[in-house]
């Protein structure tokens, strides 16, 4: 299933796509998409889409999964962009935090913070968790998804590398986390570990990827990150990027407000937003 929520912000509703590529509305099934109904998805399946309402095509698309506890983020996860950012293969896992405040609809407008010179964007493999997890064997990790979903872990590199501290200063803004369009369910994504990424700015293809090249896949860091704290229904877990953020151009790229930003992920559909300068 594709499921996703639409509306203005904080007021969406749940829907998934039918077959024949129409949204349909899923009010009268289930309230949300969230921790609190993630695991009655089981209700959708049985519900004959074609029979709902259609949803507007125009209608603003939100992050597929609502109200999540945690947004959980892992750094130089692919091996060919620690390369790029001349960084060491990492030994074990880099685990960050990631605002939930800076989840947004995967169309929703880019912020540049003020005064950011070094705004960045990362394609990112996100992974939904469906059922609660606590020191789980890599073995019985995946039973605890619930789905996928692509995320732009948008980052300003200065407020991340150059101001002390941990990378989260530079992880947590304002929209800095468009999770969607959808949440596809893990049984129609048979292996995680072969898909296909992308992102362009401006028309120019900086990221062309494929998850193969994780170095910790995602049954690893499902059990690795459920070691350290307990996973829960609705929360996120954004797997690392490949290669071709601006940081690792030569010389760097940076986003900078009016520019266009398109990314997707093979299986997962695609996000496009606009950067923006901040209101205040």
């Amino acid at each position: 299933m594709k499921l996703l929520r639409y509306g203005p912000r904080g007021q969406e509703r749940p829907a998934a796509v039918a077959e024949d590529g129409t949204l349909r509305d899923l009010s009268s099934v289930i309230a949300d998409i969230d921790p609190s109904t993630i695991a009655e998805l089981g209700r959708v399946r049985a519900v004959d889409l074609a029979s709902l309402p259609i949803v507007d095509p125009a209608e603003r698309i939100g992050a597929c999964i609502g109200r999540s506890g945690k947004f959980i983020c892992v750094g130089l996860n692919y091996a060919d962009h620690a390369a790029e950012t001349g960084a060491e293969i990492p030994e074990e896992p880099i685990l960050f935090m990631k605002a939930t405040s800076a989840i947004g609809g995967p169309n929703d407008p880019i912020i540049i913070p003020p005064g950011s010179e070094k705004t960045d964007w990362e394609v990112e493999l996100g992974v939904v968790i469906g059922r609660a997890a606590i020191h789980v064997a890599i073995e019985d990790a995946m039973n605890h998804v619930a789905g996928y979903c692509v995320i732009n872990d948008v980052s300003e590199r200065a407020y991340q590398l150059e101001r002390g501290g941990t990378w989260d200063k530079g992880k947590g803004y304002d929209s800095f986390g468009p999770v969607g369009p959808w949440l596809v369910t893990a049984d129609e994504i048979p292996d995680p570990q072969q898909l296909d990424m992308w992102l362009d700015v401006d028309g120019h293809r900086y990221q062309n990827g494929n998850s193969r090249t994780m170095i910790f896949g995602v049954a690893h860091l499902v059990s690795y990150i459920s070691q350290f704290m307990s996973l829960q229904p609705g929360d996120i877990i954004s797997t690392g990027t490949p290669p071709g953020v601006g940081l690792g151009q030569k010389p760097p790229v940076f986003l900078r407000p009016g520019q266009e930003i398109r990314l997707g992920i093979e299986g997962l559909g695609e996000q496009r937003q606009r950067t923006v300068a901040a209101a205040y």
